[in-house]
């Protein structure tokens, strides 16, 4: 019962944050969104390892499961998440929700071989459903590509919707690879079951996915591109960054409670609430046509039958 609050509360914490990152792409780069969202979680989850008791519970960790946790950090947080912004820039949240359902076939399969779990005839309908979802998607829609006023708060200089959908497709699937393989990684680090230990885990991954992201920017030029950020993108960038961490910290409590094969897929429901919240901060920058809403009710469905 808790484990699976805890995925919902992940999963709609993080539609939110992809919708503001969203927002604060159209005018920000890539770099910048990851180079900002990951650090400023950095306070959050500190505070919630004094509340929970977290610190000495680090040291409870064999080195095993704090390799694992920070190769899960810099693969779900550092790689996943850059593709993820990369995709999103391309096409939009919207469209790389569904090709993104991928990520939950990729844990299902690495599920049965690396921790045991069955493959039933019900998951085998939902890997097919999920497979299908996202080639309704697959199809321009028109309605993406008319250019459009630009929402307030957005310079009017910014460029009209019109995906790139090679680009998108290619890092929606690369980000897929990366939330794939995490949820298998954390629960193989994790020996004892408990909350606190959750919060513990997703410190050490943030803090290796820090470190990663920290050596782009030894370099002068990659320092460089921030003198041209401007400061309604950096807005967006640490409220997605905000709204992320706790989207984190609700899945590393899940999954340090839960089978994975219960929270990944409860998780899946931030494919609704993206699409709410895509309307509701870039109804000018996302794509809504009927084939996407299909699309991501059939992937939907088959990740509950997962």
């Amino acid at each position: 019962m808790l484990g699976g609050l805890l995925s919902l509360l992940s999963a709609v914490t993080f539609a939110y944050a992809n919708a503001s990152m969203r927002r604060g792409v159209l005018t920000g780069t890539v770099l910048q969104a990851v180079a900002i969202s990951l650090p400023v979680a950095f306070p959050f989850f500190a505070a919630a390892m004094l509340m929970t008791g977290g610190f000495p519970l680090l040291t409870g960790f064999s080195w095993r499961s704090l390799g694992l946790l920070a190769l899960a950090g810099v693969i779900h947080f550092a790689w996943a998440r850059h593709c993820n912004y990369r995709a999103t820039k391309a096409i939009g949240a919207n469209l790389v929700a569904p090709i993104q359902q991928y990520s939950l076939v990729i844990t299902l399969v690495l599920a049965v071989i690396w921790l045991g779990e069955a493959l039933t005839p019900l998951r085998a309908i939902g890997i097919v459903l999920v497979i299908i979802g996202p080639a309704l998607t697959h199809e321009r829609d028109k309605k993406a590509e008319v250019p459009a006023t630009a929402p307030a708060g957005v310079s009017a200089n910014v460029k009209p919707f019109s995906p790139d959908y090679a680009e998108g497709y290619i890092y929606a699937l690369l980000s897929a690879v990366g939330f794939g393989i995490s949820p298998i990684l954390i629960a193989m680090a994790f020996d004892h079951k408990d909350v606190a230990i959750g919060i513990a885990g997703g410190f050490v991954s943030y803090a290796a996915a820090t470190a990663a992201i920290a050596l782009p920017m030894l370099v002068p030029r990659q320092r460089r591109t921030f003198k041209s950020l401007d400061r309604e993108s950096a807005k967006w960038f640490i409220v997605s960054g905000i709204t992320v961490c706790f989207s984190q910290m609700f899945r590393y409590m899940a999954l340090a409670i839960a089978p994975v094969s219960v929270v990944s897929p409860i998780q899946r429901l931030s494919l609704v609430f993206r699409i709410y919240f895509g309307r509701m901060l870039n109804p000018h920058h996302e794509a809504f046509g009927g084939r996407l809403i299909w699309g991501t009710v059939i992937s939907f469905f088959g990740a509950l039958a997962l």
